[in-house]
């Protein structure tokens, strides 16, 4: 039985209430402390931080727009798809031949699986990625960014950032807090005349809050 991986994050790093000054500029309040320690599915430790860092180079967090994907939880969301179906190409048809194609023409058309493709991937970025500052990081990024792993990290790292939390991604609705997305709300009859010339930015709900169930971040997290 294979032994169960974790990742130890700081709690500050992970989603957070997002406020805007009356400059407009957006402010993380973080009242957590400690460490979390979040089940790994499929990544190993390494592999995970390799991916943490990866993904917060394609959506950094900046002062000017907000959190990243390191504080939505991207790679969580990533190493729950990838242990699931879709990691292995279940829904994808897998028989030969397999070509060399352009993702945004034809689709992807090789023989790798997701997890394969994630694996060879992390590889060549370098065990070392994390160590290193963020241009050089940037400079491995480039260099493999017309490749169908920077490709499939690229758009995973956006989903993660704004799926709902259910998914893995999304932590504390962090993503849809910097968009003023309210979430998959029914109807917004009851929001008609309401707010007409006033800048309106209710309160993020998940699909399991709207559906009044309670807002789950990750399960079996072990707080430090």
């Amino acid at each position: 039985m294979k032994r169960r991986e974790f990742i130890e994050l700081s709690a500050k790093s992970i989603g957070g209430l997002l406020i805007f000054s009356l400059a407009g500029e957006p402010i993380i309040m973080n009242a957590q402390e400690g460490t979390v320690k979040v089940p790994l599915r499929f990544f190993t430790e390494q592999e995970a931080k390799v991916v943490v860092a990866a993904c917060e180079r394609i959506f950094p967090a900046t002062s000017a727009t907000g959190p990243g994907a390191a504080q939505a939880g991207a790679m969580v969301y990533i190493d729950r798809q990838l242990a699931g179906p879709y990691g292995t190409d279940k829904n994808r048809y897998t028989q030969e031949p397999f070509i060399e194609s352009v993702d945004q023409d034809n689709g992807y058309q090789g023989k790798e699986t997701p997890r394969e493709t994630y694996r060879a991937g992390i590889q060549k970025l370098g065990a070392d990625f994390v160590e290193l500052d963020g241009t050089k990081q940037d400079e491995r990024l480039k260099a493999m960014e017309k490749s169908h792993f920077f490709q499939l990290l690229r758009q995973h790292t956006i989903e993660g950032m704004f799926c709902d939390p259910m998914h893995g991604g999304n932590a504390n609705l962090i993503g849809w807090q910097m968009i003023g997305y309210r979430g998959p709300q029914m109807s917004y009859r009851a929001m008609l005349g309401k707010y007409n010339g006033i800048a309106y930015r209710a309160k993020a709900q998940s699909l399991s809050e709207i559906l009044g169930g309670p807002v789950k971040l990750w399960e079996n997290v072990e707080r430090g």
